[in-house]
């Protein structure tokens, strides 16, 4: 089992640990690593080499990589445009992470490391109406990503090209756009738009205060991509011959309003809605050109954002009543 054994760095985190069960689901042998302790994982599975351990430190990225075939290099220190928006120097030193672990990779012989990109890379002058122009991979450039995190994304893209062009690691990028779904962070600051909204809501709904604030005016665009869709794209574009970054991403374009409908709609209530204009809201429009994923996968994220949204709402409302009560 040893030469097919894959590592999945970020394995506690919420794309991490549903990678992990698809995995395991395919009878794949896999070490799972993160740097919380495991009883802070979203997600921990039997069967599974399960290691608490830093990998911005180099020696642990080598321990991590020993014997492995594949590593899908997810692990970061990220969260929703909040955390991004004022902790830009903890999002740069991501970079540590990133670069130990294609070093160690180089070094373990490793057939193919995945790396999760995000759309942060994407120049700023292109996402500034709401009506936005879904952005194609082209778009990064010339660049002018997300301050902290954005840059960090896009250096960590270019390592990647040069480790494989200089070292002939197999690299493969996918930029992910807004990931949603249950077994993810939906309070405490690192939550992002979907697991934020669906959690004011159930707060309202239970509280009786029938009120949202919304951060910005609401009228600021997205795609939200559900987590099955992203671990399909993350398998395929990492057993493709993909070699430059692609976008992963639904191109269903919301408001963040249309959002907050979706989930008013499934609660069955409605909000009196605020908002707070200076709050962190990030770029105004942000949208996904799925043209070359359909070309050369021939597949795009489909779920309907109606129907993850059902799902994610109806996790975090079970988890919200086991911490709070109803």
């Amino acid at each position: 089992m040893a030469q097919d054994l894959i590592l999945v760095a970020g394995a506690g985190g919420f794309i991490g640990g549903h990678l992990v069960a698809e995995l395991r689901s395919q009878r794949r042998a896999v070490r799972a690593v993160d740097v919380k302790p495991l009883a802070e994982w979203y997600q921990v599975h039997p069967g599974v080499e399960n290691v608490a351990a830093d990998l911005k430190l180099i020696d642990e990225c080598r321990r991590a990589c020993r014997g492995v075939r594949a590593v899908y290099q997810l692990a970061a220190d990220m969260g929703g445009m909040g955390f991004i928006e004022h902790n830009k120097g903890l999002c740069m030193l991501s970079v540590l992470t990133n670069t130990h672990m294609l070093l160690a990779a180089r070094d373990a012989r490793v057939q193919r490391f995945f790396y999760s990109s995000s759309a942060c890379v994407y120049n700023a002058d292109k996402q500034k109406s709401a009506d936005v122009v879904a952005l194609r991979e082209e778009d990064a450039y010339p660049a002018m990503p997300e301050d902290g995190y954005g840059w960090e994304k896009l250096f960590s893209e270019r390592m990647c090209r040069h480790f494989r062009e200089d070292f002939g690691l197999q690299t493969r990028v996918a930029r992910y756009h807004n990931v949603y779904g249950p077994h993810g962070t939906w309070e405490g600051g690192r939550e992002k738009a979907p697991a934020a909204i669906c959690r004011k809501v159930i707060h309202a709904k239970t509280s009786g205060d029938l009120s949202i604030e919304i951060w910005g005016d609401g009228n600021q665009t997205r795609s939200f991509m559900y987590i099955d869709d992203c671990i399909k794209g993350t398998l395929a574009i990492a057993d493709s011959d993909i070699i430059d970054p692609i976008n992963l991403g639904s191109s269903e374009l919301v408001t963040i309003n249309q959002l907050v409908d979706i989930a008013q709609e499934i609660a069955g209530i409605r909000l009196t809605r605020s908002y707070k204009l200076d709050a962190p809201k990030g770029v105004n429009g942000r949208n996904s050109d799925n043209t070359h994923i359909k070309r050369t996968l021939g597949w795009e994220p489909s779920i309907r954002l109606r129907d993850g949204m059902e799902r994610t709402y109806r996790w975090i409302e079970r988890e919200y009543v086991e911490k709070y009560g109803d």
